[in-house]
């Protein structure tokens, strides 16, 4: 891969001292949240907790709005006269304003009341303490649903049953009152600042006769009804994540929404795509205040200018136009204004071919690249069908075991959700039941098992013993627990896994082990998952710009012609 001409202005400082310092912070300075902390102690919170007391609806919100407030949001609730600690008596007037975090303000409006729906908790249990100021309200039948969910060791009974337990601390706490509402704060969770209502008495509702009463769906939509009657003018909202009872409510004319929290991103568009192209004046606004050096095969490049604001640690980035020297790289520092560019290893070429395998386009180059970085410890692939995700990773983590003896062996696992029809149980090991999950490890494995033809069938044979000598295939279910050291692992068909999920997997990384997840966020078949809740896109989101951690999105097919026009057109 051609590289551009290298710059004329050579680096000339190098050592860590060229860079700009980053500013300090007085101790003065880094005292002063602590001062704030101690100082938010007073009385003045306990007027807005006493205003907080009364009933949902009673128009509070509209006449205070600051009762419906965490009560470390503002320091206005801070009594003036509160004695400090003889450590902080100069003035606060000493500290620079920059130097003092902001505090986070939330809407000072009405709050509304939420009427939670049973899937709900069953999909988050945390959800009762991230409606901030508003309140929430559960319906009898919610509980009766939550009970009924608890047995078993399904996440959703997992889930079930952190919902009880967190109801039953609720309801534990001293000076708890079923009829004012109890603190959703008073266990700790002071992000949360509305309160908790349970349905303690029979409510008045009507519905149209074509809905049974008797279904549990129809009695929520019913305590919806009531409550808007009952506490109008107040904004009282349903919110589910069945898309049938989303639609029943906006029919019956009922306020509801999707529960928005667990949602990593609103559009999948706008996930993070790992690569960045540079602009075509790329070379006419920083070509003349660039430094290049080289380091064994591999060039450096360090830009200030307007685009280094947008570049990310470990973001590729490369530049395309014709007529003009193609530039492909990786960034590996940011500090100040200014960023460091590496060239990247050219893995289209045969001569660095990986376990037999080129890559075919740039997104390819650029995955192969991370994932044969020792110092990436955490690589993220998604793409369509036929991007070659498995193949590169396999392929890699066979370099990476066989020749380099950087890891022991490869682990390989996947979520077992089934795009039709269970088939019912399978017998065997638990490789063995892990065995039909695995097809796409098999036929990767056949195309890598390949040799030259002049090692005959025996070869052929010992070559595919050793590589499946190797390579263990593990369940989900058995994860918890569990330390990975010096192993390669990569868990497939990611984008069915909840971020809760994803967490354990990633957390069971020991020294030494390097984590791989891959998969089609366009083929999700878990239940109540969107694109942006997968825990596929929440693990790309907070691991972008880690210096450790790598992501790259692969754009085109390589499998077959027959399978990208069907990727395109079904």
């Amino acid at each position: 891969m051609p590289l551009p001409p290298a710059p004329t202005k050579r680096a000339a400082l190098l050592a860590p001292e060229a860079y700009d310092a980053p500013a300090r912070t007085s101790a003065r300075a880094s005292r002063k949240p602590q001062a704030d902390d101690e100082g938010a102690r007073g009385d003045g919170n306990a007027q807005i907790l006493a205003t907080a007391e009364r009933m949902p609806g009673s128009g509070t919100a509209a006449e205070h709005p600051a009762a419906f407030q965490p009560k470390f949001r503002t320091e206005t609730a801070r009594r003036p006269e509160q004695p400090s600690a003889p450590s902080y008596k100069k003035s606060s007037a000493a500290v620079p304003q920059a130097d003092v975090k902001p505090r986070k303000t939330k809407a000072t409006g009405p709050s509304k009341l939420f009427v939670l729906d049973t899937n709900v908790l069953l999909h988050d249990p945390m959800c009762l303490f991230r409606f901030e100021e508003h309140d929430l309200f559960l319906p009898m039948i919610v509980l009766e649903e939550l009970d009924g969910h608890k047995k078993g060791m399904t996440e959703v009974a997992r889930n079930a049953r952190q919902t009880s337990r967190s109801l039953d601390a609720l309801a534990g706490t001293q000076g708890a009152d079923f009829g004012n509402g109890l603190k959703l704060d008073a266990t700790g969770h002071r992000e949360a600042g509305g309160k908790l209502f349970f349905q303690t008495q029979t409510l008045d509702y009507t519905l149209p006769i074509s809905l049974p009463q008797g279904k549990a769906d129809n009695q929520i939509l019913g305590v919806v009804e009531a409550l808007r009657k009952q506490y109008a003018p107040r904004e009282v909202v349903l919110v589910s994540k069945d898309i049938n009872m989303r639609v029943k409510a906006r029919a019956l004319g009922l306020p509801t929404d999707d529960y928005q929290n667990d949602k990593t991103l609103d559009d999948s568009d706008l996930l993070y795509s790992g690569s960045l192209a540079l602009p075509l004046d790329f070379w006419a606004k920083h070509g003349k205040t660039m430094e290049s050096w080289q380091s064994g095969s591999y060039t450096f490049y360090r830009i200030s200018g307007p685009i280094v604001p947008n570049l990310l640690i470990n973001q590729f980035v490369y530049f395309e136009a014709p007529g003009e020297p193609s530039l492909y790289a990786r960034v590996t520092e940011i500090r100040a204004k200014t960023a460091v560019l590496k060239t990247l290893k050219d893995y289209n070429h045969l001569k660095n071919a990986v376990w037999g395998v080129t890559t075919r386009n740039r997104e390819q180059n650029f995955a192969m690249n991370v994932l044969m970085d020792p110092e990436v410890d955490f690589v993220t692939l998604t793409g369509n069908a036929g991007t070659g995700k498995t193949l590169m990773a396999l392929a890699s983590g066979l370099t990476q075991v066989l020749d380099d003896r950087r890891y022991t062996e490869i682990i390989m696992t996947r979520a077992t959700v089934s795009v039709g029809e269970d088939i019912g149980f399978l017998p065997g090991t638990e490789e063995e039941k892990m065995g039909p999950w695995m097809g796409a490890l098999d036929d990767n494995l056949e195309v890598l098992a390949k040799t030259e033809t002049t090692s005959g069938e025996w070869g052929r044979a010992a070559t595919n013993e050793l590589i499946r000598s190797r390579i263990k295939i593990k369940s989900m279910n058995f994860m918890r627990g569990r330390t990975f050291l010096n192993k390669y692992v990569i868990i497939d068909e990611a984008q069915n896994l909840t971020p809760k999920q994803m967490k354990t997997l990633i957390t069971r990384a020991g020294p030494g082990t390097k984590i791989i997840c891959m998969g089609n966020l366009a083929q999700i078949d878990t239940p109540y998952l969107t694109e942006g809740s997968s825990g596929l896109t929440f693990a790309v989101d907070k691991f972008k710009g880690w210096p450790h951690g790598g992501h790259i999105t692969l754009a085109r097919g390589e499998r077959s012609r027959l399978a990208d026009f069907a990727s395109e057109v079904l």
